[in-house]
C-alpha cells in the first residue's frame, strides 16, 4: 500500500466525532468521571480515547489544557508521554532483529564494547548483558549522572562506567539507562540517528505525524501537581521554553510527546500482528515474543499481577488498577500519568491522555482507575 493511501486508511479508521460516539456507545460516564476530577482540582483535564475492533467509539476533551489562559483542552492536544516512549523503541529494536542485524540475545558489548568492562560489587558479572535483559529492565545497569544535553553516545559511556545493581537477569530494576542503551544500539546498528529511524521506520509509515521529540508549546497540554490552593503549574519534561528546542536529545527512554490519536495508531498495529492494512511493520512471531511475559515470577513494579514482555507490560492476573483488563493486555504509563493499554480479548485500546505531577506512582492512579473502569463499562 501506498504511502498517502495508507494514511488515508488509518485517518478514516481513527478520526471520529468524539460527540457522536461517546453518547451512540454510552460513554458518558467516562466524560463525567473525568470532568469530576477535574472540579475536584484532581486534574487540570483529560484527553480518553477508546478504539475497539480497529474503529474509535470514544474520543472526548475535558478540562484545561492552561488554567491561566483559559484554554480548554482539545482533543488533538499534545502531551509529553514520557516511558510510553519505551514500547515504540523496543519495537525499533525487534524491526532490526527480524532484518537480521542484531539478535536480542547479543550481548550489549557486540555493539557497545565498554559494556565488557562493567563491575558488579567490583568483579565482572557473572554473564554480559544482553539486549535482550535491557527490554525487560533485568539488565542490572546502575545509574550515572550526565548532562541535560549528553546525546546518546555519553550517556552509555557512562552507563557502562556505573557500577552495576545487579546480576544480568536475575532482578527487576526499572531502568531509563537501559533504553537509552537500546536506542544508541539502535544508532549503531541502523547508522542513523535514533530520532531518524523512529520517524522513518514507525512513526511517519504509522500516520503518527503530531509524534515528536521537539513539539510547538502551542499544542502541548500544560502539566499541573498539587499545591496549596488547588493545582499549581509545573515544568513539561525539560526546563520551560525548551520542550520545541532540537538541540535537546531524543531520548528512547521517555521523549515523545503525542496525541491520543496517535498513540492508538502504535497499540492497534502491535494490538493487529504487527500489520496495519497491507503495511508490515513487525511480523506475527515478533509481535508474540513482545507479548509474552519475559520475566517470570520476579516482582517487577508496584502492582500486583503485571509482568513484563520485551518493552511492555503484561497483565497476567488481573486485579486492583487492572481489574478491568483482560489477561494478556499489553501497555505502558508515563511519569506525567499518562495511560495506554491494549485488551485483545475486548480487541480494545484505552489511551489516557493527563499532565499530572505529584504522584508517587504513576500507574497507580484515580484517574486511571475512573477512565479504565468506566470506559470497561461502557463496551459491555
Amino acid at each position: 500500500m501506498r504511502l498517502p493511501i495508507l494514511l488515508a486508511f488509518l485517518t478514516s479508521t481513527f478520526m471520529a466525532s468524539a460527540a457522536s460516539h461517546s453518547e451512540a456507545g454510552g460513554f458518558g460516564g467516562v466524560v463525567a468521571g473525568m470532568q469530576e476530577l477535574v472540579n475536584r482540582n484532581v486534574i487540570a483535564g483529560s484527553v480518553t480515547l477508546v478504539v475497539q475492533h480497529g474503529k474509535v467509539v470514544h474520543l472526548a476533551a475535558v478540562g484545561s489544557a492552561d488554567i491561566a489562559a483559559g484554554r480548554a483542552m482539545r482533543t488533538d492536544d499534545l502531551f509529553w508521554i514520557a516511558s510510553m516512549t519505551k514500547p515504540m523503541t523496543a519495537v525499533c529494536v525487534m524491526m532490526l532483529a527480524e532484518e537480521g542485524r542484531l539478535r536480542i540475545d547479543d550481548p550489549v558489548a557486540k555493539y557497545i564494547p565498554e559494556f565488557s568492562n562493567m563491575r558488579l560489587h567490583g568483579a565482572p558479572p557473572p554473564r554480559p548483558v544482553t539486549i535482550r535483559d535491557l527490554l525487560t529492565h533485568t539488565g542490572g545497569l546502575g545509574d550515572a549522572q550526565v548532562g541535560s544535553r549528553a546525546d546518546l553516545a555519553e550517556r552509555v559511556v557512562a552507563y557502562a562506567r556505573a557500577p552495576m545493581k545487579s546480576a544480568p537477569g536475575t532482578r527487576f530494576d526499572y531502568s531509563n539507562s537501559g533504553f537509552n542503551t537500546l536506542g544508541r544500539i539502535i544508532e549503531i546498528v541502523s547508522g542513523k540517528p535514533y530520532a531518524s529511524f523512529l520517524r522513518q521506520h514507525l512513526l511517519s509509515p504509522l500516520g503518527m505525524s503530531d509524534t515528536t521529540f521537539w513539539p510547538s508549546q502551542r499544542r502541548v497540554a500544560k502539566a499541573y501537581r498539587p499545591g496549596t490552593s488547588g493545582l499549581e503549574e509545573t515544568s513539561i519534561y525539560a526546563r520551560p521554553g525548551d520542550i520545541s528546542d532540537t538541540s535537546r536529545p531524543a531520548l528512547p527512554a521517555g521523549g515523545l510527546f503525542s496525541t491520543a490519536t496517535d498513540v492508538a495508531r502504535f497499540y492497534q498495529m502491535i494490538l493487529s500482528g504487527g500489520t496495519i492494512g497491507s503495511r508490515k511493520f513487525l511480523g506475527r512471531e515478533a509481535v508474540r515474543q513482545m507479548l509474552t511475559i519475559q520475566t517470570g515470577g520476579m516482582k517487577t513494579g508496584t502492582i500486583e499481577g503485571v509482568n513484563w514482555g520485551l518493552g511492555f507490560q503484561i497483565v497476567r492476573s488481573p486485579q486492583g488498577m487492572t481489574a478491568g483488563l483482560s489477561a494478556g493486555s499489553f501497555g505502558h504509563g508515563g511519569s506525567y500519568a499518562t495511560q495506554s493499554w491494549a485488551d485483545p480479548r475486548r480487541d480494545a485500546i484505552y489511551v489516557l491522555m493527563i499532565q499530572r505531577g505529584g504522584y508517587k506512582d504513576c500507574d497507580c492512579t484515580e484517574p486511571r482507575k475512573v477512565f479504565q473502569d468506566c470506559a470497561v463499562a461502557a463496551l459491555r
